[in-house]
This record gives structure tokens, sequence and C-alpha cells, in this order.
């Protein structure tokens, strides 16, 4: 959802790859609820991060203790901010709840990658 936002509301200022230290494929929910918000992420793949991918960045974001932790050696120049975010796969309950879990991931991570856009900006 980070890389869709990312990519919606940087537009042609922001390059956003979205990778982890392990790969889990698409989620449909995440699909949904980012459709539901006019942002297609049905073409974002889920891939593991590259040692070139780190290179090539200025800013990595962490969103889960998990990745924080286990993040590789981050180059010199390359900028690492930590989202202690909540993993709403993990939800469980009707899937009434479940959405609305989804749905409230996907307006934090909104609001997280517009603050950062315009850290980035000013």
């Amino acid at each position: 959802m980070a890389e869709g936002w990312a990519r919606h509301l940087g537009g042609d200022r922001v390059v956003a790859s979205s990778a982890g230290i392990e790969s889990h494929g698409k989620n449909p929910r995440a699909i949904t609820v980012m459709r539901e918000a006019g942002v297609d992420i049905s073409r974002q793949e889920s891939t593991k991060l590259t040692d070139e991918m780190l290179v090539a960045a200025d800013i990595l974001v962490t969103v889960c203790g998990h990745a924080d932790e286990h993040c590789p050696v981050i180059p010199e120049g390359v900028r690492k901010e930590h989202w202690p975010l909540s993993d709403p796969a993990k939800a469980r309950g009707s899937e009434k709840d479940v959405m609305a879990i989804f749905e409230e991931s996907r307006d934090d991570i909104r609001n997280r990658v517009a603050d950062l856009i315009a850290r980035i900006n000013s």
C-alpha cells in the first residue's frame, strides 16, 4: 500500500519500490481497499530487497518490526525511517472487521506517505 500511495501522491517527483526481506505475494484485500481509494496496486509485485535497490535508494522505510530488526546494512547516505505498523493481513474476525482493519491501515499509510513526501519536498 505504501508504494501505491507514494506513486499516487508523489507523481513524477517520487520513484517508489516496495520490497521486503521475504516476499509474500499480493493480498487481495489490500488491492480492494486501495482500489476503493482510487489507487490501483494490482500490478505491483512482492519482491525481495536487493543490494542494488539499497544503493539506488535515498530513503528506506521499514513498515514492521521484523523488517526493522532484520534489515540489511544500509549504505552510507541512505536515510532510514521506521513506521511501526501492524500487519492487516494478520487481522482476525468477520470479513467486515478484517476489511475495516485494512481500511484503517490504508488511511494510516496514506497519511504517513503524504507526510514523508511533504518533508522531502520542503
